[in-house]
């Protein structure tokens, strides 16, 4: 490599540093805003949102980064693989951004940041009419995005690759028919069957103490490192990275739902573990990060999921929560308890809703989203067509907008092709599971025991690691040797509940 281009790939690395600063900076401005700012600093915190969303847009699209891109890349094969592939991710964000005009992109930044605090508002109220005027005016802005980036086949397909790189409309039709399908058969089984759980284990009250007690020393069993992250309460629970070093995470308790923050906290603990294990020498770069949101959410839903739903991890932890809860649940037996949690049935939340019927949930959305960038549905029919949905796929309808449009932030951040992603992690983390159980034979009697380590190792040595530095469908082939496979989920969910619902016996 010569001088020069060492010189140029050095200050492209700081360029990156710089960039990633001021990206945490904004990430700690939104933990703060989610977690408890006061009420009259909102409008203030928004400004600074703005400001510094602006600045970091002007840095991704600068006549400085046009150089480096126009610099380096004729040398992208004489580049280390970290600077390449941080290469390749400043490219395409910066032939995105370059397409939207830098006032548009701050007054939509501010636009964001002022609709996530009237969600809040308007959630607290069942208001979805307080709402409607921000939300119509993220979606116009999004239509018009994408007006700006072009797409192929389906506008839709521009936002889902922004958060899944090479996922398409007609990829996610095709699997979602046939997972939709296999849920909604098994459904039929479950409410057919002659054993019910008893639900009534799952109605005794649990003070937000015990349950961050209990949760605390899950956490400390995934491997969650307490000096590189922490754990706070907020409205609508998320994690994010600041650094490698400091990955926080957030929960919602609820005295008379147990479930919602222990598996929630499990959850976002393993979104936590996926960052706080990428390689250091990532830091600084774009690639310190998850490959996709479906490869971030494979990480959170395999330790919910796979390892915190599963009748091995009950029989290890159930000793604790008994101890911890007493007297509540001194007589329900582990096996009892571990039913009672999984019960499927029909559920207005998302974040509340079973193993089985999670997928369906984020389905509604998919096609919500899908239909909304096709201008086949305007915001005036939103709500009915969102209440519909859940009359169709659930049997239940909302009777509030709490419960229903408005249970999630992510519209309000503009967040539109994320969704998908949820149950794309499903999927990977089930198909990430067969291919460790096959290279770790005692997989159950690990989740049985006290140590998860093995788990966590094998996880950072095929996924954590690499951060961005994989692309995601070379995660999942490196790892599986095969692309997306909905066979592992529908396999898992069908074993899972033959055992919960006594499907096999006589």
């Amino acid at each position: 490599m010569s001088e020069n281009l060492q010189k140029l790939e050095q200050e492209f690395l700081d360029y990156m540093k710089k960039i990633s600063a001021f990206e945490e900076a904004l990430s700690l401005v939104y933990w703060d805003l989610r977690t408890g700012a006061p009420e009259k600093g909102m409008a203030g915190r928004s400004e600074v949102i703005g400001t510094l969303s602006a600045e970091i847009f002007k840095m991704k699209v600068s006549e400085e980064m046009a150089a480096f891109i126009a610099g380096l890349w004729v040398e992208k094969a004489n580049l280390s693989d970290v600077t390449r592939r941080s290469l390749e991710e400043c490219k395409k964000e910066y032939d995105l951004n370059k397409k939207i005009p830098a006032k548009e992109y701050e007054a939509y930044s501010k636009l964001v940041a002022e609709a996530e605090t009237m969600w809040a508002t308007a959630r607290a109220n069942n208001d979805f009419a307080a709402f409607k005027p921000y939300l119509e005016k993220i979606i116009a802005s999004k239509r018009k995005f994408v007006s700006y980036w072009g797409y192929d086949e389906n506008p839709y397909d521009t936002l889902l690759d922004q958060y899944e790189p090479g996922m398409t409309v007609a990829v996610l039709d095709d699997v979602f028919a046939k997972l939709r399908e296999a849920i909604l058969t098994l459904r039929k089984k479950v409410e057919a069957a002659n054993y019910q759980p008893d639900p009534s284990l799952l109605h005794k009250h649990v003070s937000k103490a015990k349950q961050k007690e209990f949760s605390m020393r899950i956490l400390a069993k995934m491997g969650f490192d307490f000096e590189a992250g922490r754990l706070d309460d907020t409205v609508h629970p998320f994690a994010t990275g600041l650094n490698i070093g400091d990955v926080r995470i957030t929960t919602r308790y609820d005295g008379d739902n147990f479930k919602m923050a222990i598996f929630g906290i499990i959850h976002e603990g393993g979104h936590a573990i996926y960052e706080q294990n990428i390689d250091p020498k990532l830091a600084g770069t774009p690639l310190a990060n998850g490959a996709s949101m479906g490869i971030h959410e494979s990480q959170s839903l395999f330790y919910e999921i796979i390892l915190g739903s599963s009748f091995e991890f009950w029989q290890s932890n159930y000793k604790d929560f008994q101890e911890i809860t007493a007297p509540e649940f001194d007589a329900v037996s582990v096996e009892d308890f571990y039913r009672a949690v999984n019960i499927s049935e029909s559920s207005l939340i998302r974040i509340e809703a079973d193993t089985l019927t999670y997928p369906l949930h984020i389905m509604i959305r998919y096609e919500l989203e899908k239909a909304i960038m096709n201008g086949e549905i305007g915001v005036d029919e939103l709500r009915d067509a969102w209440n519909d949905k859940y009359e169709e796929y659930l049997g239940v309808r909302p009777e509030n907008d709490a419960d229903g449009i408005l249970q999630d932030i992510h519209w309000s951040g503009g967040d539109f092709g994320y969704f998908p992603s949820y149950a794309l992690g499903y999927m990977y983390a089930a198909q990430l599971f067969e291919a460790m159980s096959t290279a770790i034979p005692n997989v159950p009697e690990i989740l049985a025991s006290d140590d998860y380590s093995p788990i966590r190792i094998w996880l950072t040595e095929h996924v954590h690691q690499y951060g961005m530095l994989k692309k995601p469908l070379d995660i999942l082939q490196d790892t599986t040797g095969e692309g997306l496979n909905p066979d592992y989920l529908i396999q898992l969910l069908n074993d899972r509940y033959d055992f919960i619902y006594k499907l096999n016996e006589a």
